[in-house]
């Protein structure tokens, strides 16, 4: 089945660029190419889409206030070259929030999302990690049938419960449908590792370690023996050592 797709940008060129970099997704069907938010409103109204690429800044009616004028909204990616509209953008459910120049590689990881979503009910979330510092990111988490916004420096550790994760932090634990390889994907890499197959965790939160576990707030977690390699060399760009 196609994933009937609008681009909708007032530059000429970011419109070709995610045109271009659509090509090589066989299952997308470009629907249309809107220059303003308007003509992406009427197009919307005649046409089924089931994904847009929508700028943010754009002339007249901005992209975050087209999205809350839609009753039914199709999976929308952001794609800005402002990066101080993500949190607004993501209050809106966005799938992902892009700033140009918009490399192939960042965009494959948002088309992953989409696909991930569609295989998915759960609907994870997470503001883009290459914002400025400053900023903080959140997991946006479906716990039974509420959203839950997350910042992820609450985080502890998350654990595989087969199509579920645990999602720990010092005060609560979040149960959520979702594979764990997809949130290791939408996780900031310099933050968090992979230490088990059923396990990933906030580096900043270890507390002590060896050679077979790490202690996180008086829990001892397993290192698989696979993911241990690349556990050491983490912890020695953080300056830390094994015992």
């Amino acid at each position: 089945m196609k994933i009937r797709t609008l681009i909708v940008d007032d530059e000429p060129h970011a419109i070709e660029v995610i045109d271009n970099y659509l090509t090589n997704f066989s299952d997308i069907e470009v629907m249309g190419k809107c220059n303003d938010a308007m003509q992406a409103f009427r197009m919307l109204q005649q046409k089924q889409v089931d994904l847009m690429f929508l700028d943010i800044k754009m002339p007249g009616i901005n992209g975050t206030d087209l999205l809350r004028s839609i009753k039914k909204p199709p999976k929308v990616i952001f794609t800005t070259a402002y990066s101080e509209y993500a949190l607004d953008g993501f209050e809106l459910n966005a799938v992902d929030y892009l700033l140009k120049p918009i490399p192939f590689e960042r965009f494959l990881r948002a088309m992953d999302k989409v696909y991930q979503l569609n295989d998915s009910k759960s609907g994870v979330q997470l503001v883009h990690e290459n914002l400025p510092a400053n900023t903080d990111a959140f997991l946006y988490l479906k716990v039974d049938r509420k959203t839950i916004k997350l910042n992820i420096n609450d985080i502890l550790w998350i654990e595989s419960l087969r199509d579920y994760v645990k999602v720990v932090t010092a005060t609560e634990v979040y149960i959520t449908k979702q594979k764990i390889s997809f949130l290791e994907e939408m996780l900031p890499e310099r933050r968090f590792v992979r230490i088990h197959r059923s396990f990933i965790v906030s580096i900043n939160k270890i507390g002590s370690f060896y050679s077979g576990a790490i202690e996180i707030s008086g829990h001892e977690l397993p290192i698989g023996r696979n993911y241990k390699q690349d556990l050491q060399k983490r912890l020695r760009m953080e300056n830390m050592h094994f015992s």
